[in-house]
């Protein structure tokens, strides 16, 4: 196994111990290796996350990390970020997380009612394929159609 993915496994791990007796989720952890290597955690809980929450997780990450020793010795940053409001949907968790929730699906093709992107709440997913309700009804597409999916963002709303 490489060395980055180690150490990534070995932090999602902790990280999970430690954060979810405080109420987040872990998304994902990535780990960069190099002269200046970094590694960063991907949190979330209801709501959002706010500043203040990733500086509750990092420093609630410091001490385990740091006995844990997972990059063997070498010197890391510990990044706490929140996924974003246009995070894709690719994992169950994801997909579980957006039930109810209006999305955006991009398609590879347009072959589904002539469209390239369709809007709507996710209703129902299985390993197959998505079911978004529209204003025009239930819209069935096949996971292996959609380039991108990800939370629908209404810039009109956030003005």
């Amino acid at each position: 196994m490489l060395y980055s993915e180690t150490v990534r496994e070995n932090a999602e791990k902790i990280i999970n111990e430690v954060i979810v007796p405080m109420g987040y989720e872990l998304v994902e952890v990535t780990f960069t290796p190099g002269r200046h290597s970094k590694l960063t955690a991907y949190i979330y809980k209801k709501g959002g996350v706010t500043l203040d929450d990733c500086v509750a997780v990092n420093d609630a990450l410091d001490a385990p990390l740091e006995s844990a020793d997972i990059t063997g010795g070498k010197a890391y940053t510990l990044n706490i970020s929140s996924p974003g409001l246009d995070r894709p949907v690719v994992t169950d968790r994801d997909f579980e997380r957006n039930m109810g929730e209006e999305l955006e699906a991009v398609l590879l093709t347009d072959s589904v009612l002539k469209r390239k992107k369709i809007v709507g709440m996710l209703s129902e997913y299985d390993s197959e394929s998505i079911v978004l309700t529209t204003s025009k009804g239930d819209v069935t597409v096949r996971r292996s159609e959609i380039k991108t999916l990800k939370p629908y963002v209404d810039l009109k709303k956030l003005k």
